[in-house]
């Protein structure tokens, strides 16, 4: 019994992705939001899991991708594509100069470029899958911190009283400017650390126990938007770190 443990805490990342895709779909980004960091939860738990009892193994290397495809690959897409739909720089669909029409659902062109998330998480999880460079630490940015980069960004848009941030993340040219940087940071042959301990030694870890203080200390105080700039301080850190050990 105990082998399929992960698998199901796979599989529960895999429900929670797919409902957060409905959810997104019709436009209510906080329960989208909730639902893919319950699906990442189980995303961090069930690796956790398969070492625990020992149990790991190729079906669940490969589970463990197809599902972080739909919560980590496909949720963001969408909510990137409803963000530029309706981002007030953007022309109305109604004044569009182009405006697509399929199955009775009107978009313009430019909102496709959020779905290039999509196809990015994509290509990092199949290169994920069959690179053993990446047992210890990451290369390229990791599909559930684009996810949470994404998912913070229409909450804060919602909830910070800060009207410049809302207006930043209302322009479409942020916006792509986003999507073209997390599709190549996924993608780019840049190591990052990962967050697995093997121990807990202060001096092996530093870096880890650094990023960790400093990002709960950004999260007790800027809170929602604390969560984009966590993951810039992520890969600043990691490229810091990487520049201290080659030299």
């Amino acid at each position: 019994m105990k082998k399929h443990i992960p698998n199901l805490l796979t599989l529960g990342n895999l429900f929670c992705g797919t409902v957060a895709t409905i959810y997104a779909v019709q436009g209510n980004f906080e329960i989208a939001g909730i639902l893919v960091l319950l699906g990442i939860f189980f995303d961090f738990f069930d690796g956790f899991a398969a070492r625990i009892l020992n149990v790991s193994g190729e079906l669940g290397k490969q589970l463990d991708s197809l599902a972080d495809m739909v919560t980590s690959g496909v949720v963001p897409g969408i909510i990137m594509f409803k963000l530029l739909a309706t981002s007030p720089n953007l022309d109305t669909l109604e004044n569009a100069p182009i405006v697509m029409n399929w199955m009775h659902f009107n978009f313009a062109p430019i909102q496709l470029l959020g779905l290039l998330l999509t196809l990015g998480a994509c290509y990092r999880l199949a290169k994920f899958n069959i690179d053993t460079k990446q047992s210890e630490s990451f290369i390229g940015l990791p599909t559930p911190a684009m996810s949470l980069f994404i998912i913070s960004l229409p909450l804060i848009q919602e909830y910070s009283t800060i009207e410049s941030i809302q207006n930043l993340i209302s322009n479409h040219y942020f916006l792509i400017l986003v999507i073209l940087l997390l599709t190549y940071l996924m993608n780019a042959e840049l190591p990052l650390f990962s967050l697995k301990f093997k121990e807990y030694s202060l001096k092996n870890n530093a870096i880890k126990y650094i990023f960790i203080l400093i990002s709960l200390v950004m999260l007790l105080t800027l809170q929602l938007v604390s969560i984009p700039l966590i993951i810039i301080f992520y890969v600043c850190l990691s490229v810091v770190s990487n520049r201290r050990r080659t030299t």
